[in-house]
C-alpha cells in the first residue's frame, strides 16, 4: 500500500513538471511568435528581445543601468531615427531623432501627454503624484500647482536654503582643518533632506548634525535598491496594478502620511503660516487655488474648483521631497567630483563666486542670480550626468509620426534616451570632456532645442526646476566660498554607474573627496 502511495505521488509530481515545462513552452512561443513580432509586422527596425524581459534583460540581472542600456542603444542605432525594443511584454519605440523628440514632447504633446508610470491610489495613496497622474487630472493639477513655482514663490523659499547651507559648511570645518576626506553625496544627500523637509513637509529634520536619525531611514527606504520593481513601474505598471503590488513601501507611506497629516493640523490649530511649499498646498487644501504673486500668474482657473485632499496634498509633498532630494544631491555630487578633477576650472568659479558675494556682502538670491560661470557649470554637470537618464511617454491616441513611415497605435510606449543625446559625439564633439563652455549662448543657440533635456521640455518639464537650480546652488556655493576639494585616491576617474538605480543616474560606491580650508 506504501508503494502504490509514493508511485502515485511521483506520478502526480511527474505530471505537475510536465505541464509547468509546457506552459513554459506556449509562454516561450507566444513571446516569441506574437508578442515580439510586434515591430516585424509594421516594418520598424528593433533589437532583437530575449523571453521573457524583452531587452530589459540586462537591468534586470543588475548588469546595466536604465540610463546606460538605452544609451548604448541609442549610440548603436541612432542613424535609424527610431527604432524597437522590447520592455518585457510591451513595445517600446525609441526616439533617436531631435526633430521626432520635439514633436513627441512638444508639437504632437497632445498625442504623448502621459509619462505611462504606475500611479493607483488605491493601493499605494502616494502614488498619485504630478510626476506619475496621467491624462485630465493631470492637467487640473499642474494647473494648481504651477502659481506655486514661480519665481517669487521660490524666492520665498530662499532664506530656508541658506539657513542650511551655512549649516552644511558649519558641519565640515573640523574635517578641513585635518584635510579629511568626506563621502560628498552623503553630506549633500543629508543636506537636500533637511531642505526638503522644511520646504515641503515644514519640520526640521537635523540629518546633517544627526546622519543617522529617523529621517535619514526612512530617506533610505524610499531609495532602496528593488531594480526589477522599479522596471515594472516604469515599463509595465499593468504588473503591479494585477498583483496589487505598490511601489512605496507600506512603512515609507504610513510615515510620510502621518507626517503630512500631523503637520497641517498643528499648522491649522495654532494658525501658523509658513513661507514653504507646505503652506501653499494647505491652500490647495482649502481653497483649491494659491494666492498668486502678480497678474502674470494668473491663468485658467475654471477646472480649480476642487480642492486637494489630505491624501492628494500628501503626495505632492512626497513627490517634491522625492525629486528635490536625490535629483539635486546627486547632480550637486557630480559637480564637485568634475571641479576636483579640474582645479582650474573649481579656481575659475571659486573667484566669481568671492567677487559676486563681495559686491553683495551676503549669499543672496540675486547674487547667485549673478553667477553665469556657475551655472554655466551646473549646466555642464547635468549634460554629462543628466539626473534622470531617459524620458518616458505613452501614446494616448493614434498617430502617424511625421517624416516617418511610422504609425504610432494608442498604447505604445515610448523612451525618449537622455543620457544617449548628451553623450552623442555629433552633438557635444569629445562628450566625456566636461567643458563648461558648451553653454555659453552662442554655442547653446547652434544646438537643436531638444538636444539637452536634464529637466524634460515641453507641458511637463519638470515644474520644479528653478527650485532645483536654487538648492545645487546654494549647496556648492556654500561649500566653494569656503573650501577646496581635490580627489580622493580611492575615487575612480572616470565614475561608473550604479547598475541598482534605476531612476536617476547614480555613482556607484559613492564620491570621496578630500576637504581642505582656503
Amino acid at each position: 500500500m506504501h508503494i502504490k502511495k509514493s508511485l502515485y505521488q511521483s506520478t502526480m509530481f511527474m505530471e505537475l513538471i510536465g505541464i509547468f515545462f509546457l506552459i513554459l513552452i506556449v509562454v516561450y512561443i507566444y513571446y516569441k511568435y506574437v508578442i515580439f513580432n510586434f515591430w516585424r509586422k509594421k516594418g520598424v527596425f528593433y533589437v532583437e528581445p530575449i523571453v521573457p524581459a524583452g531587452n530589459l534583460t540586462d537591468l534586470v540581472i543588475g548588469k546595466l543601468s536604465i540610463g546606460q542600456l538605452f544609451c548604448d542603444a541609442y549610440l548603436k542605432y541612432k542613424k535609424y531615427r527610431t527604432f524597437g525594443m522590447y520592455t518585457f511584454f510591451k513595445p517600446n519605440l525609441i526616439i533617436a531623432d531631435l526633430d521626432l523628440i520635439q514633436t513627441v514632447l512638444t508639437k504632437k504633446f497632445q498625442s504623448f501627454h502621459d509619462r505611462g508610470l504606475f500611479c493607483n491610489e488605491k493601493i499605494d495613496p502616494l502614488s498619485g503624484h504630478l510626476f506619475a497622474l496621467s491624462g485630465q487630472k493631470w492637467r487640473n493639477l499642474r494647473l494648481k500647482l504651477t502659481p506655486s513655482f514661480t519665481s517669487g514663490k521660490t524666492k520665498q523659499l530662499f532664506m530656508i536654503l541658506k539657513e542650511y547651507g551655512e549649516e552644511l559648511a558649519r558641519s565640515l570645518e573640523s574635517k578641513a582643518r585635518t584635510k579629511d576626506c568626506i563621502e560628498i553625496k552623503d553630506m549633500f544627500a543629508r543636506f537636500s533632506t533637511d531642505v526638503i523637509m522644511s520646504t515641503a513637509f515644514g519640520i526640521k529634520s537635523n540629518c546633517i548634525e544627526q546622519p543617522d536619525n529617523e529621517f535619514r531611514y526612512w530617506r533610505k527606504k524610499v531609495f532602496g535598491e528593488r531594480p526589477l520593481l522599479m522596471a515594472f513601474l516604469m515599463f509595465a505598471p499593468q504588473i503591479m496594478n494585477f498583483f496589487s503590488l505598490p511601489v512605496t513601501d507600506r512603512g515609507v507611506t504610513k510615515f510620510f502620511m502621518k507626517l503630512f497629516r500631523d503637520n497641517v493640523e498643528y499648522r491649522q490649530a495654532h494658525n501658523i503660516v509658513r513661507y514653504d511649499f507646505m503652506n501653499l498646498l494647505m491652500q490647495l487644501m482649502e481653497k483649491g487655488y494659491v494666492k498668486i504673486d502678480n497678474e502674470k500668474d494668473i491663468g485658467d482657473t475654471s477646472s480649480n474648483v476642487d480642492r486637494l485632499t489630505m491624501s492628494e496634498a500628501a503626495a505632492q509633498a512626497y513627490v517634491f521631497f522625492l525629486a528635490g532630494y536625490e535629483t539635486s544631491a546627486t547632480t550637486a555630487t557630480y559637480c564637485l567630483y568634475e571641479l576636483a578633477c579640474h582645479q582650474h576650472l573649481q579656481d575659475k568659479v571659486r573667484k566669481e563666486i568671492d567677487e559676486i558675494l563681495e559686491k553683495h556682502n551676503e549669499v543672496s538670491y540675486n547674487a547667485l542670480d549673478e553667477m553665469t560661470y556657475l551655472h554655466k557649470v551646473i549646466n555642464e554637470t547635468m549634460r554629462k550626468y543628466p539626473p534622470v537618464p531617459v524620458l518616458t511617454r505613452v501614446c494616448t491616441e493614434d498617430v502617424d509620426l511625421p517624416t516617418t513611415n511610422i504609425y504610432v497605435s494608442k498604447g505604445t510606449s515610448i523612451t525618449i534616451p537622455v543620457l544617449g543625446l548628451h553623450r552623442d559625439p555629433s552633438i557635444y564633439p569629445d562628450p566625456d570632456k566636461f567643458d563648461p563652455e558648451r553653454f555659453n549662448a552662442d554655442v547653446i543657440a547652434t544646438r537643436h532645442s531638444c538636444a539637452y533635456l536634464p529637466f524634460g521640455e515641453g507641458p511637463r518639464i519638470c515644474i520644479g526646476m528653478k527650485f532645483g537650480y536654487m538648492q545645487i546652488k546654494v549647496g556648492l556655493v556654500s561649500l566653494l566660498s569656503k573650501f577646496k576639494f581635490k580627489l580622493h585616491p580611492q575615487t575612480p576617474v572616470p565614475l561608473t554607474f550604479d547598475e541598482a538605480s534605476i531612476l536617476v543616474l547614480a555613482a556607484k560606491g559613492g564620491v570621496c573627496l578630500t576637504i581642505e580650508q582656503r
